[in-house]
């Protein structure tokens, strides 16, 4: 047949078409809770029946944080979530996302509208949100008088620092009057100045968180100048404050270590800064020392007395090698003059007077070395070996 689909592919089709219609995908449902199952891997599977029918329902681990309380068969319940169908089996059923008791419905749309309301306001924005001090003095509680939570803050606090005051304003955290009271210890600790507020108290169902989510107890948490933290019942509980403050804890005991600053930690950073401040001394020192030591050296080298004693043994070398150059250049000196004496000697006249010659001159002591200069009568004076004597020209013809 042409027209035929197989059963996954009608099951998608389904599907889709259920995925498509909005009212499916956000829906409420009430009825009677019956063949509750808590499944190992942390899903509960059950079934919403009235007078009329029945429908499955599971809610998956990951949404388990919308429900505050154990399911039981027999609970009248209000489920929000979306319908859908399952595939394999071919079957729709209710995934749940919250639940919530029959009865406290009007309560939820109360919250819902509130908190959309304040959302729209801006109460909820980041950029309003005060920062946590680091280090705190004195720690602001609006809480019950008795109760584990107070107990919880007063002994974490201690713990984890005990220089930090706490100032306690015994408010009422559930019933008439509760909202009231809760402004006014805001409001009375913020006249005292402390550095942080917590407000909060232990769990319980929306009725008892009620005073929580009043919108006199969000202004006056916006309104505050101190730094609110909102601890109000167990992990799984979320107020109107908690949207509100600026900072939202999931228990009292969790609040307290949010604001009070684990001294601890103090301690063990000071030791370290202690330890590297040590540490930096000693090698700074030993940087000093070794300085000083090359200085020391340096000095030793650097004293005038060491300076007179170099530069006198550098003159006496000087000295030394001027003497040498002097010696040897008297020697060169003296070798070269006694060449010249020698060259001399064989220049001189006298020396070769020395071997029988004679030297003639002219009264004018010009030497004679031609006839023509010398003529009859002329007064002549000849030097010989050892000495000279006068003669004068004779004729020849006589």
């Amino acid at each position: 047949m042409k027209n035929a689909y197989t059963v996954k592919q009608v099951n998608s089709y389904i599907k889709n078409m259920f995925t498509q219609d909005f009212m499916l995908s956000r829906i409420y449902v009430k009825g009677e809770v019956s063949n509750c199952k808590y499944h190992t891997s942390g899903h509960i599977y059950f079934s919403l029946k009235d007078e009329s029918g029945t429908i499955a329902c599971v809610m998956f681990a990951g949404s388990r944080q919308g429900l505050s309380f154990r399911l039981e068969e027999g609970q009248q319940v209000i489920v929000f979530g979306s319908v859908s169908v399952y595939e394999r089996s071919g079957q729709y059923q209710l995934y749940a996302r919250e639940i919530v008791r029959d009865g406290l419905g009007a309560l939820y749309e109360r919250f819902e509208a509130l908190k959309n309301e304040l959302a729209e306001m801006g109460m909820f924005a980041p950029e309003y949100k005060q920062p946590i001090p680091r280090y705190i003095r004195t720690l602001g509680v609006v809480t019950a008088p008795t109760g584990a939570a107070v107990r919880d803050i007063i002994n974490i606090a201690a713990r984890r620092n005990p220089f930090v005051q706490i100032i306690l304003y015994p408010a009422q955290v559930q019933g008439e009057g509760a909202s009231d009271s809760i402004v006014r210890g805001i409001r009375m600790l913020e006249q005292k100045k402390t550095d942080v507020i917590i407000i909060g108290r232990g769990g319980g169902s929306i009725e008892d968180l009620w005073a929580f989510n009043e919108e006199n107890v969000a202004r006056a948490v916006f309104e505050c100048s101190v730094p609110v933290i909102s601890a109000v019942g167990h992990e799984t509980d979320t107020t109107i404050s908690d949207y509100v403050a600026d900072l939202r804890a999931p228990t009292p005991s969790a609040a307290a270590e949010l604001a009070v600053y684990d001294i601890r930690e103090v301690y063990e950073k000071l030791s370290g800064c202690r330890r590297m401040l040590c540490d930096r001394i000693t090698r700074t020192i030993a940087d000093k020392r070794s300085k000083a030591e090359h200085m020391r050296v340096r000095l030793r080298y650097a004293h005038p007395r060491q300076k007179l004693r170099e530069n006198r043994q550098y003159a006496a070398e000087l000295e030394n090698k001027l003497r040498m150059l002097m010696e040897n250049r008297l020697d060169r000196d003296r070798h070269r003059l006694a060449l010249y004496i020698e060259k001399m000697k064989g220049l001189s006249p006298l020396e070769k007077l020395s071997h029988g010659y004679s030297y003639v001159t002219t009264e004018d002591g010009v030497n004679v070395r031609r006839v023509s200069q010398a003529k009859a009568g002329a007064r002549l004076r000849i030097y010989v070996q050892d000495g000279s004597y006068p003669a004068v020209v004779a004729d020849e013809d006589k």
